[in-house]
């Protein structure tokens, strides 16, 4: 169990140590993750940033990801739970259109409290609050090596076992750092203590921070 969010972040910072010297831009996706993506950024005095990714979500069941996309309109589509709940092609490609909608506005209100930092030749730490389908971070993943760093790595507190494979299986990920990884798995939400939602207000700050 992690306290909250905050403290995840505290004790992510510490299984990360070895890249301190590497200076490396962490790249949070929002907004749980920047609370976590912030103690690590804090602990090594290095460059946080955000990577906009949203899921697509079911019909009748916005919790579950069919995919995901990002702001670069990169987009991943698990096709075995599309075909699961029954969305059809059209639902998709509506559902991709609305989350990037979303994303723009999103990254319009981020963006001008800070501009996006450049990832090219550097060491990448991607990380989240935790990795349910794993469905938003492969979007992060596909999205992030379009700017060519140099290293990436895939680091958050918990993970269904499941997921935490698909991301170690992606080519572009050099390695993953994950605290836990739990057989019984129903959510990210129950391995914290407090796991409020967090409002665009207290990511804007945080990014006002690292400005």
């Amino acid at each position: 169990m992690f306290s909250d969010r905050a403290d995840a972040g505290r004790q992510l910072a510490g299984a990360l140590e070895r890249f301190r010297l590497a200076r490396p831009l962490v790249l949070a996706l929002p907004r749980g993750g920047v609370v976590v993506g912030a103690e690590i950024a804090r602990a090594f005095g290095c460059d946080l940033d955000v990577v906009l990714v949203k899921k697509l979500r079911a019909p009748g069941s916005p919790e579950l990801a069919l995919g995901a996309v990002s702001e670069d309109e990169q987009t991943f589509v698990n096709r075995e739970v599309v075909e699961m709940t029954g969305a059809g092609d059209e639902y998709v490609r509506n559902e991709i259109r609305e989350r990037l909608a979303e994303i723009v506005r999103q990254r319009d209100g981020y963006r001008a409290h800070k501009p996006k930092t450049p990832a090219a030749g550097r060491t990448v730490i991607l990380t989240d609050d935790g990795l349910a389908t794993g469905a938003t971070m492969i979007a992060a993943v596909q999205a992030t090596s379009l700017a060519r760093p140099q290293r990436m790595v895939v680091a958050v507190p918990v993970a269904a076992p499941e997921a935490l494979r698909t991301i170690q299986g992606m080519n572009q990920v050099d390695e993953t750092v994950c605290l836990l990884t739990p057989m019984w798995f129903e959510g990210v939400g129950q391995f914290y203590g407090d796991f409020r939602q967090i409002e665009d207000e207290e990511v804007i700050k945080v990014l006002e921070e690292f400005a």
